[in-house]
């Protein structure tokens, strides 16, 4: 599955250029985290990896092919008009887990992430936090070995975003890779391995993370780790 290669890939939507000529290679393992300030590209570069757009130009390569066993989680989940447990057993059933393996599975899951309790309430009652949280449920029941992670704290409260950060360091300790964006400096030093900083479209730094904030290498990562860069 891994390497997952980018190769000079752009993006551009309504006549605006949002990735330009971006190339790079992620492997299993390290946590990568892509910073930068909001407007970068942070969104849509994760999309891109994901495939749920396709490039411009320029090509996304996964190592054999169509890539397997992958999730993805955004800042606002969608939730079904379910419960929680009907929400994860509907993921299963898409993925084209047995019938009676399915809420063995999905309890498994709401345990993971603090939420059994709460398995016979509709989803959409549930909080920003707790609905975030069955998100990541949903992704843990399929055991995916690349989790893509959208900004999942940017709406949440510090003792919610807490809780999801426990949750995803538990996927980076069972083996699930982890690539996330966030625009949160303190979020990037507390889960990431590796520091991909995104800068109007372009990947500006690459770098392992005590390295990036200690001594960034581009100006434009010295300015935004200051503080100093507009957030557009």
């Amino acid at each position: 599955m891994f390497p997952l290669r980018l190769e000079e890939v752009s993006f551009s939507a309504n006549g605006r250029a949002i990735i330009e000529r971006l190339s790079l290679e992620i492997d299993a393992g390290p946590a990568s985290v892509i910073l930068g300030a909001n407007g970068a590209g942070k969104s849509v570069l994760m999309r891109l990896m994901h495939g749920l757009l396709v490039p411009t130009s320029g090509a996304v390569l996964w190592a054999g092919g169509k890539p397997a066993r992958q999730a993805m989680v955004f800042q606002r989940p969608v939730m079904l008009r379910r419960s929680a447990l009907a929400n994860v057993t509907y993921g299963l059933a898409l993925a084209g887990v047995k019938a009676s393996e399915r809420a063995p599975q999905a309890r498994e899951a709401l345990q993971e992430v603090g939420l059994l309790a709460l398995a016979d309430r509709p989803a959409r009652l549930l909080s920003g936090g707790e609905q975030q949280r069955l998100a990541l449920a949903r992704a843990w029941a399929l055991h995916p070995r690349v989790l893509f992670l959208d900004e999942p704290t940017a709406n949440l409260d510090p003792g919610a975003t807490r809780e999801i950060e426990t949750v995803i360091k538990a996927f980076d300790a069972a083996g699930t890779k982890i690539v996330m964006s966030t625009h949160n400096l303190g979020q990037a030093r507390r889960l990431a391995d590796e520091i991909l900083f995104l800068h109007q479209g372009r990947l500006a730094e690459r770098a392992p993370v005590d390295r990036f904030f200690k001594q960034p290498a581009s100006p434009e990562a010295a300015a935004f780790i200051k503080g100093e860069l507009p957030w557009v």
